[in-house]
């Protein structure tokens, strides 16, 4: 019996109107091919954000899911939120557009209503028909394969991204994992302002100070990672110790409401402000992800998650980087 469907979640307002869903459903790591039919339950189930990216190796399979819940009649595409990411083999501004014409085809839309730099790394282009998407690695096969670092200035990146907007390609372009230095220096020489920051947000990572900044300067600010560990626990990037849905305080907060860990973890970012993006490949958490908004965690609730800050991030380049791909590549302090 499939589930029953969840209201739409709320949708935060951007600095040019738009309604941004305030949960999505992010597909790193999804299974591709459970993926069609799981982007099509998640349709039928309210999800109406998706948020995708080349290096995630799966855009065909969204889009044949996409497709068939839009053919269905689940949805409208205007009702429909899709985020893509330009990867660091295209920063050279004369591949930023053929980058995100791949993602459109792959995902068989016409616009994106956002596109994000996904890295502040530039690394040497790798073909098209050489390998796709490139990943990490500038050649596999060589005898010690590792990342090909490229001098590319990030404002110059940032302008063939503004050039997509301006062409009708994207509606808004964004950042990702930039510290607040780098986000404001884009804003000191851009001509379109970022809409969305994307960055690594947990009760283990808070980051208050780039909660505020955004806030400050009308940015929204999407949390990946809403749930912390779980997602790195099977490439040995975190360990069980670190696993927030079983931190003594967040259980306690669940039994109160009679909630699961995820759902208290998920509420307390938006009700920070963030848009949430919790990957699942089961139908059931679909639905219980998507169900945090007929409660409200109080102001000691949120207090005690506050609390939690270890400030650990575990999408850090400056450590998986040398780790798994030979190379040093540190972009946070």
């Amino acid at each position: 019996m499939p589930s029953a469907a969840v209201s739409p979640a709320p949708a935060l307002t951007l600095a040019d109107g738009g309604r941004f869903p305030s949960v999505g459903l992010g597909m790193w790591k999804m299974p591709k091919p459970e993926l069609p039919g799981l982007v099509r339950e998640a349709i039928r189930l309210g999800y109406r954000h998706l948020d995708c990216a080349c290096d995630y190796g799966n855009e065909p399979e969204v889009g044949a899911g996409l497709s068939a819940a839009l053919r269905d009649g689940l949805c409208r595409r205007d009702e429909l939120w899709v985020t893509s990411k330009l990867w660091n083999t295209y920063h050279e501004p004369k591949h930023v557009r053929a980058a995100c014409e791949r993602s459109l085809r792959d995902l068989k839309l016409d616009v994106l209503d956002l596109y994000l730099v996904h890295f502040p790394i530039a690394l040497a282009y790798v073909p098209f028909d050489v390998r796709y998407p490139p990943e990490w690695f500038h050649d596999p096969k060589a005898a010690q394969p590792a990342m090909k670092p490229i001098a590319v200035p990030y404002a110059d990146t940032w302008g063939a991204m503004e050039e997509l907007q301006r062409a009708g390609l994207v509606k808004r372009i964004g950042v990702c994992n930039l510290n607040i230095s780098a986000l404001r220096d884009v804003l000191a020489s851009c001509s379109i302002r970022p809409a969305v920051h994307q960055i690594e947000l947990h009760p283990y990572l808070t980051q208050p100070r780039q909660l505020r900044y955004c806030a400050q300067e009308n940015i929204a600010v999407t949390a990946f990672s809403p749930l912390g560990a779980p997602s790195y626990l099977p490439l040995g990037m975190a360990t069980p110790a670190e696993n927030v849905l079983s931190d003594p305080v967040l259980t306690r907060i669940a039994t109160a409401h009679d909630r699961t860990p995820a759902q208290i973890a998920l509420r307390w970012g938006v009700q920070r402000g963030c848009a949430v993006i919790p990957k699942t490949a089961s139908p059931a958490r679909l639905a219980e992800n998507l169900a945090l908004f007929d409660f409200t965690l109080s102001a000691a609730d949120m207090a005690a998650i506050d609390g939690l800050d270890r400030h650990r991030r575990f999408n850090d380049p400056g450590h998986f980087g040398e780790k798994a791909f030979n190379t040093f590549f540190p972009i946070f302090d």
